[in-house]
């Protein structure tokens, strides 16, 4: 009862004597724990042993920090300290904030009241500080934002309500907050997006909503915010998104979706982001990324899908529609196997891509074009070494002098080659015949000729099979009947010449009638085989 009384009272004798002696001498009582520079005024008391405010400083100081101590509450001595423009009083023990506290702090403009035990705070817990700017409330005990609880900050721009305990928020506890730029909401124990509350926050730009118990956005959660620019829904235990969902958000550019329980790419809701340059959406339970699967996304220029347990593939066209896109980062996604050809092609701008930690064993030369590329890092994937990767050798070579050349490529097998850098194998050990590009081109079409001819003459070869067999069957080799069959192939008529000319095209030059076996023509007459 008497030790805030007595307290004050040292303290004005202090004002007092600081007042007639010379500033030097100021700060003569400055507590061990603590340094006091008189020229800056500036006073850090941090690491010490601190249980109350020191009441022996200058009344002019300006910036005051007294960091893990082992402060309960916050006295009257702090009135005193009027110029006060940064007082940081994080990591101590502060459990209460009595009302007024601040009366005398109007020129106080960032307050950081982080990682205390503060369990609650009303509309009049901040009274008199008009100029704050930032207020620091992270990682307290705080459960329950009520009405008009922050409506004295006229002029705050930034609030940290991060890692505390709030289930409920009052549709008006963020009234008065006109000028507030930046809300972390963050780490709390919310079931559902409080977009009553958000209508007052007409100028917010950034919002951290992430690990809260959301499970679902509704549509509309954020159609008041139009100003919103960043929204971070980081471990938010989605498993879905309605279709207007981000509804109003036409000005965002930054979205966070990351570690939530969505079991696919909710292609159709984010659609609606023109704007969007950048996206997080790793550690999800989706398993392929299809095509066209961020169409309506023109402006995207940084896509992170990392830590994704159940991605196995991504197809073919996957960002067609996403023609700025200039980073990419796929990485420790264990199960993904598959980057179709094709799955990053037709992204002209694109000059970063991170593809470490994954379980690729093959690229596909075109998968994208690499000579265009600043950063490129497929470490830690179980790559084989074959000569399919021939052509990244050979790329791995030609950049090995450049600025900034791709990152290293070490091979997972075959086991002669475990660990061993691509770049330092030789194209045989690779499996690869014939090395040189011009001779495996000249080999390509040699091979594709000789495929075609044999594949032509053995349609010839099953078309004619008939006619094959007839000769066969006739038997070329017979001598005797030669001299004859050529005298009187020479009576032939003008018709059968006719006929013989316009014949089946796989005619080998042998009437039928020769051969015996094959049908007599009208008035001509079969010669016996005696008067042969």
């Amino acid at each position: 009862m008497w030790r805030p009384l007595i307290a004050m009272l040292v303290a004005v004798v202090i004002a007092i004597v600081a007042a007639i002696i010379e500033p030097t001498a100021a700060l003569a009582n400055c507590p061990t724990a603590c340094d006091c520079d008189d020229d800056t005024l500036v006073v850090t008391c941090g690491e010490g042993h601190l249980d109350v405010l020191p009441i022996a400083l200058n009344p002019s100081i300006r910036r005051l920090v007294i960091k893990n101590n082992k402060i309960k509450m916050i006295d009257s001595s702090l009135q005193f300290y009027a110029e006060l423009l940064f007082l940081d009083l994080s990591y101590n023990h502060l459990f209460n904030i009595p009302v007024k506290t601040f009366g005398y702090q109007k020129k106080l403009q960032e307050l950081h009241l982080n990682h205390n035990k503060i369990g609650s705070i009303n509309n009049r817990t901040f009274f008199g500080l008009t100029a704050l700017t930032v207020l620091n409330l992270r990682g307290n005990f705080i459960d329950e934002l009520d009405r008009n609880v922050f409506n004295v900050l006229v002029k705050l721009e930034e609030l940290n309500l991060g890692q505390n305990r709030i289930s409920r928020i009052s549709s008006g506890a963020f009234d008065g907050l006109t000028n507030l730029r930046v809300l972390y909401l963050d780490d709390n124990t919310l079931t559902s997006v409080p977009s009553d509350a958000f209508l007052p926050l007409k100028a917010i730009a950034e919002i951290f909503l992430g690990l809260n118990s959301f499970t679902t956005l509704p549509a509309g959660s954020f159609e008041s915010l139009t100003a919103l620019s960043k929204l971070d829904l980081r471990g938010a235990a989605l498993a879905n998104i309605s279709t207007d969902s981000f509804k109003g958000l036409e000005q965002v550019r930054t979205l966070d979706l990351s570690d939530n329980r969505l079991h696919r790419i909710p292609t159709r809701e984010l659609s609606t982001l023109g704007r969007l340059e950048d996206l997080t959406l790793g550690q999800n339970d989706f398993e392929v990324i299809p095509e066209g699967a961020f169409a309506g996304l023109t402006n995207l220029r940084r896509l992170d899908i990392s830590g994704s347990l159940k991605l196995r593939k991504v197809e073919a066209g996957a960002f067609a529609t996403n023609t700025n896109l200039e980073s990419l980062t796929l990485s420790s996604n264990k199960a993904l196997v598959e980057v179709q050809e094709g799955a990053l092609s037709g992204l002209p701008h694109l000059r970063h891509v991170i593809l470490r930690d994954n379980a690729l064993v093959t690229l596909a030369e075109g998968l994208f074009p690499w000579t265009e590329l600043h950063t490129l890092d497929l470490s830690e994937n179980p790559l084989v070494c074959d000569c399919r990767l021939l052509w990244l050798r050979q790329l791995l070579v030609g950049r090995s002098n450049g600025s900034q050349p791709p990152g290293g490529v070490l091979c997972a097998a075959p086991e002669r080659l475990r660990e061993e850098p691509l770049r330092a194998i030789s194209p045989e050990l690779l499996g690869c015949m014939h090395a040189d590009p011009r001779r495996q081109a000249i080999i390509g079409a040699l091979v594709v000729g000789a495929a075609a001819t044999i594949t032509a003459l053995a349609l010839i070869l099953y078309r004619c099979r008939r006619r094959i067999r007839e000769v066969l069957k006739g038997g070329w080799g017979n001598s005797a009947l030669g001299r004859k069959e050529r005298e009187y192939q020479k009576t032939f008529s003008a018709e059968e010449d006719y006929m013989s000319r316009h014949s089946h095209p796989c005619s080998l030059a042998v009437h039928p009638s020769l051969t015996g076996y094959g049908h007599h023509h009208p008035g001509l007459r079969p010669i016996p085989v005696t008067e042969l």
